[in-house]
């Protein structure tokens, strides 16, 4: 924190040296498109406008390529619209103009809507951004609204927490992690895909065969805008259960280079852009890399973990004629997660100490994306590959957090993922109707080395085996291809009062005895949308969705080498959504939902007899083990939405979610699954003032969630070994933690000088000091001195704990998190 408030001393002294006298104005630029064809809109109008619209400041009108640029602006928030002729106006809020930068904005017109007699079915395009096949249970964030969110800290995963049905593991500490609930569904249902492209894992230090971590590795620097879709999923999209997140980047600077340089509490980024080439505006450029320096901070705060990472992120887009884009992508991450020995041996440290793996992990995708213009509508073809490693060791007895005594190791695991993806889609529109189709083919391999002693062999006093060893060890090394069809129609109705979206996909895979039959996976699917008068519409949707079982599930092999999870089916979900939306005025939407999920052939642990759907949320892999289909499960409930985008210096965030989720476990018997909060509320609020000073506010509350208590007898025993409770599978998910509740406030003030910005902000999270629940810990107590444990003879602690003094750590503590930091706008 020091070495943060000298560097924004130093910065903001070199900053006020810049000449004083100089014009400080900003410049933005951007294009307009036609939605339905991709093309170039000539002659089409952009405005800037005051935050209440009712001034304009500036405006220009785009070229035969459909660009503009504006300049000589004075840099603030503005309001920003794009019209042209026969097409719908879209407005874009909370537009944030800064010398530093030129700022960038993608506009897409749809064909005006018609008139009904005496009534007009007005669609609000600018706040409004459903779809024929997506008309609800869809959100989107801008670029601002994700970098400005209160305790966001520039995470999108986090971000996303505020829409609704959008839970996270409040029960972890502090609720820190990034994995997604959806609706009540498991933080493995949820695809990402960015600018097209799949991207399997958005975290640094993920969950394998989740999708969960502590921090998102994505640059928000590069994105226009994020959305969530929690059903009627566009048929493009396979292997989603619960949520498909789709991030757009915006293109480099097509006229100079510019950057930013970003330092807070925890990291350090740098990211540039600009033309490449001849500055012809056809080859641009966006490229970053940050760095943290978490394991400082830890250090100083005398915890045992070191989280140390890096990130890498691209874009390359090349406009090789009118009718035909070449765009390149890449992200990757190096994360290291390591301990060492505390000063002070607390029970809380010693847990952390036993309980984690060492993790080491790198990951990237790549992707190139060719799009061609065609007559009424266009295709895409996109080639990806992705690549994850990951590395885990864990020792008993890691009390100095050295992790070298093979003799008491308990986990081992060596495992990669690869998929190389080819997806071709065409899209069509004729009057009325719009038609797309696709296809898709996966090359995947998939290998793991495992040695796992999941419980140690136990003697008592005389001898006798009182706990029998369990021991997974394998070596697997498997190679599929995986591939799937799919076709989606539109049609208005009625004079666009009515639209109508007919959708089909299905998938298959090599890997499976009758994994090729792709009628076992038939996802069929349809989404109405009725306009009832000109602010109001009402929505309705119905659709199964297929997931294949994890890698990890699998590549699985028992004792004897086989792979026993081979012939696993697609697990499946059945949607059923309707509800309400109302936009009273341009920049206010409201929606009433009401929704229904069913699951099934969810996958249950031979083992233990737990559904998959009550893990994923914390550090490790999932599915590694045999495996059955024979989970069912339920979620259901209901969602308020309201958003106010920025207008008058004011906008505002709102959700509320009440609902139920429930699976199955070897007993088939429905209970409340380890998502089942019940209550998720989020409020948003922030306010612009003059002289570029912006206060945020964000409030977030979740019900408890189920927990499983410790088996005391079976935790004594295995602790030593473990590092951590054993849960009683008996007593499944009956208690309950007390509710998560959180307040969190953010402050920016931007300068603004000739060519640069810099902007100082100063964030903290859990700003009322809330005591937050998190899992129950099973530790044995600790000497005064903290020197080794307490017994209770006095002794060294015995193999198998019989002299131990069990501690149950509660985990409430009111945890507030500070961050101050800078970025650089040059």
């Amino acid at each position: 924190m020091k070495q943060v408030l000298t560097i924004v001393g130093v910065l903001t002294f070199v900053f006020q040296g810049i000449t004083l006298h100089a014009q400080n104005t900003a410049v933005l630029s951007g294009t307009v498109k036609d939605k339905i064809t991709q093309e170039a809109l000539t002659g089409a109008t952009v405005r800037i406008l005051s935050l209440d619209a009712s001034d304009v400041v500036s405006g220009a009108t785009t070229d035969v390529d459909g660009r503009f640029s504006i300049g000589e602006i004075p840099p603030k928030s503005y309001t920003v619209s794009a019209t042209y002729l026969g097409y719908s106006t879209v407005t874009r809020y909370n537009v944030v103009l800064t010398t530093g930068n030129t700022a960038f904005l993608n506009f897409e017109l749809e064909p005006d809507s018609k008139t009904l007699g005496e009534v007009v079915v007005s669609e609000n395009k600018s706040v409004r951004i459903a779809s024929t096949e997506t008309p609800l249970s869809i959100q989107n964030l801008s670029v601002e609204e994700i970098k400005s969110n209160p305790g966001g800290n520039f995470d999108i995963s986090r971000v996303v927490q505020t829409l609704p049905g959008v839970g996270g593991t409040s029960g972890s500490v502090g609720g820190f992690r990034n994995d997604l609930i959806i609706r009540g569904g498991g933080p493995s249902e949820n695809v990402f895909y960015l600018d097209g492209v799949e991207i399997p894992v958005i975290n640094h230090f993920a969950t394998q065969g989740a999708s969960g971590g502590p921090m998102g590795l994505l640059n928000v620097s590069f994105l226009e805008d994020a959305t969530l879709s929690a059903s009627a999923f566009n048929a493009r999209y396979d292997n989603t259960l619960s949520s498909v997140l789709q991030f757009r980047q915006r293109d480099g600077n097509p006229e100079r280079f510019q950057g930013n340089f970003r330092v807070s509490a925890t990291e350090v980024a740098l990211t540039g852009e600009g033309p490449l080439g001849r500055k012809n505006g056809k080859t641009t450029f966006l490229a970053s890399a940050r760095r943290s320096y978490l394991q400082f901070l830890f250090q100083a705060l005398d915890l045992p973990i070191r989280p140390d990472y890096w990130d890498f992120q691209y874009k390359i887009t090349h406009k090789i004629n009118s009718k035909t884009t070449l765009t390149a992508i890449g992200v990757g991450a190096i994360d290291e997660f390591f301990f060492v020995a505390p000063s002070d041996a607390t029970p809380e440290n010693i847990y952390i100490l036993g309980s984690n793996p060492n993790i080491n992990q790198w990951n990237y995708t790549q992707g190139f994306t060719l799009r061609r213009l065609v007559e009424n509508g266009y295709w895409n073809l996109t080639f990806s590959r992705n690549m994850f490693d990951n590395q885990l060791d864990q020792f008993a007895e890691n009390y100095d957090g050295k992790q070298d005594d093979e003799s008491k190791r308990t986990l081992k695991l060596n495992s990669q993922e690869i998929e190389n993806k080819l997806r071709f889609d065409l899209n069509k529109f004729i009057g009325d109707w719009k038609f797309s189709a696709g296809a898709m083919a996966q090359y995947v391999k998939y290998n793991n080395q495992t040695f796992n002693r999941i419980r140690p062999e136990i003697r008592d006093s005389s001898g006798q085996v009182v706990q029998s060893e369990v021991v997974a060890n394998f070596a697997t090394d498997i190679d599929f291809f995986k591939f799937g069809l799919f076709g989606q129609v539109n049609r208005t109705l009625f004079k666009e009062r009515l639209s109508v979206s007919l959708g089909i996909r299905a998938d298959g895979n090599s890997f499976s005895d009758d994994g090729a039959n792709m009628l076992q996976t038939i996802s069929p699917r349809i989404s109405l949308s009725y306009g009832l008068a000109p602010q109001w519409k009402l929505n309705a949707t119905a659709g199964r969705y297929y997931k294949i079982a994890p890698y990890t599930a699998l590549g699985f092999r028992d004792e004897n080498d086989v792979p026993v999870n081979q012939n696993l089916p697609y697990t499946y979900s059945d949607h059923m959504v309707a509800g309400l939306e109302y936009l009273p005025t341009p920049a206010l939407r409201l929606t009433l939902e009401s929704f229904y999920k069913r699951y099934g052939d969810y996958l249950v642990s031979a083992r233990d007899g737990l559904s998959l759907a009550n893990q994923g949320g914390d550090f490790g892999i999932i599915g590694n083990e045999k495996l059955n289909s024979s989970g069912t499960g339920e979620s259901y409930g209901f969602e308020l939405f309201a958003q106010q985008k920025l207008t008058k210096n004011l906008f505002f965030v709102g959700a509320y979610t009440l609902f139920w989720s429930k699976f199955s476990n070897a007993d088939g018997q429905l209970s409340p699954s380890a998502w089942d909060n019940r209550h998720l509320l989020s409020l948003t609020l922030g306010r612009k003032f003059r002289r570029n000073w912006e206060i945020g506010l964000k409030y977030r509350f979740q019900g408890g969630v189920p927990f499983t208590p410790f088996d005391l007898e079976a935790s004594q025993r295995n602790y030593a070994t473990v590092g951590r409770g054993i849960p009683d599978l008996t007593r499944l998910n009956s208690e309950r933690l007390n509710n998560f509740s959180q307040l969190d406030f953010r402050i920016d003030k931007k300068w603004n000088y000739r060519r640069a910005t810099l902007d100082i902000f100063f964030d903290i999270q859990n700003a009322l000091l809330t005591k937050n629940p998190a899992y129950p810990q099973f530790t044995f107590a600790r000497t005064s001195d903290n020197s080794g444990f307490d017994t209770t003879d006095g002794q060294a602690l015995r193999a198998d704990g019989s002299n131990g003094k069990a501690l149950i750590l509660k985990n409430e503590d009111a945890t507030p998190t500070p961050s101050i930091g800078i970025i650089v706008e040059f």
